[in-house]
């Protein structure tokens, strides 16, 4: 199954509109706004709803950048997601992170860091139980306050439900 993204003739106010929140007047249009976005927009309530929470996850979190990113690849690799696999390791290597660290995202091999092998721990509790154990919502506790885990919880599940839409839409990575 496939979702393709909007041809440009029907880009309107409401698209306009739904990709307001996270993306300048110039990069409004089908190929600045890349495959996921001009996809979504297929939706514009739901775009510009999703957006808003998402433009949070990004920009406003209370996460560190490179946490944050360590949780999106590790999403990303979980659910098998190219798409936003693809993305993310740019992102994850200008918050810091360097090849090594993005390897043993996917398992490769372990973490060096001990608080990313918790991290890495944690996002797959997520993913298996949609919980953390009481043990592991300690120890992140030990490095972050209770907004920065909140954050955490709900950006493995922003990024999960991304994962399930680029895949089931069948976004294609931009070349």
């Amino acid at each position: 199954m496939s979702v393709t993204p909007l041809p440009e003739d029907q880009w309107d106010d409401a698209v306009d509109a739904a990709l307001s929140r996270m993306l300048p007047a110039d990069r409004r249009n089908p190929r600045a706004a890349g495959n996921a976005l001009a996809t979504m927009v297929r939706h514009p309530a739901l775009t510009k709803a999703f957006l808003g929470f998402n433009v949070h996850l990004l920009f406003g979190s209370t996460l560190p950048a490179r946490l944050r990113e360590i949780a999106i690849l590790r999403v990303a690799h979980q659910r098998g997601c190219e798409y936003e696999w693809h993305h993310h390791v740019r992102m994850g290597a200008e918050a810091g992170l360097t090849e090594d660290e993005i390897a043993a995202v996917q398992g490769a091999a372990a973490a060096a860091d001990e608080f990313d092998r918790l991290l890495l721990r944690a996002v797959d509790e997520l993913g298996e139980k949609s919980a953390l154990s009481e043990e592991t919502w300690a120890a992140l506790g030990e490095r972050l306050d209770e907004r920065q885990r909140m954050d955490l919880v709900f950006t493995v599940g922003g990024y999960t439900t991304l994962a399930m839409a680029f895949n089931t839409f069948g976004v294609q990575v931009e070349h």
